[in-house]
């Protein structure tokens, strides 16, 4: 993997900054959230003949029929889980390359990431050491079950669409903690906001998404 940070071409400051400005006209308006994606080298997260890629505002294949979700998704996501406050522990569901766990490493104490599939799982492992991210902890597992040995955790993100949403999840959500998540099947999927108040899961529509599908058990 090229180490560069910066970038050079359609992977330096100026594409980044054209992405930003994008994503806030769609919507986005947390500064931080923003900030995080123009500081995130995302081009390090793509194959490298991708990299030239890597700030048009679209998703990405990552290989084994995964992708890296478009930018602007992944910033309204990380905006949703910002609105409940600062956060501890996240659980991150779908890892895939890690472009989202980094920009989670960077607004939370510990992030704890499910992928599935165990050669993603570990060219994370790879990539993070190598961008010295050191609060984001990687398990090859199924990302329906969660990981309950750490929860109840503040946030969980969730980057894959699922039928419903599992009940392991919700259970692993802290009170007042915040789950986004795409649900629904392809060509009709839908970006869920959950917040658990005491007894009760309350419930958002974000909008219209496109994922790929929530796989139970591991690859």
């Amino acid at each position: 993997m090229n180490g560069d940070t910066r970038g050079i071409g359609m992977t330096s400051q100026r594409a980044r900054d054209r992405l930003v400005v994008q994503i806030a006209k769609m919507g986005v308006k947390s500064e931080r959230v923003l900030n995080l994606i123009r500081t995130t080298p995302r081009h390090l997260f793509v194959d490298e003949a991708l990299a030239s890629r890597a700030y048009e505002n679209t998703a990405l294949p990552i290989g084994f029929s995964q992708t890296i979700s478009q930018p602007y998704i992944v910033a309204a996501m990380t905006e949703a889980l910002l609105k409940s406050g600062e956060l501890n522990n996240v659980l991150e569901i779908g890892a895939g390359c890690g472009y989202q766990s980094m920009i989670l490493s960077k607004i939370a104490k510990t992030v704890y990431s499910v992928e599935r599939i165990a050669m993603l799982a570990d060219k994370l492992r790879i990539r993070l050491h190598e961008l010295h991210v050191n609060n984001v902890r990687v398990l090859h597992g199924d990302g329906a079950l969660g990981w309950e040995k750490h929860a109840p955790f503040d946030a969980i993100l969730v980057a894959a669409a699922g039928i419903s949403i599992p009940q392991a999840l919700t259970d692993q959500l802290a009170i007042g903690g915040r789950l986004v998540i795409p649900v629904g099947r392809p060509g009709n999927q839908e970006l869920r906001l959950i917040t658990k108040t005491p007894g009760i899961l309350e419930e958002e529509i974000l909008g219209e998404v496109s994922f790929v599908p929530l796989v139970k058990g591991v690859g």
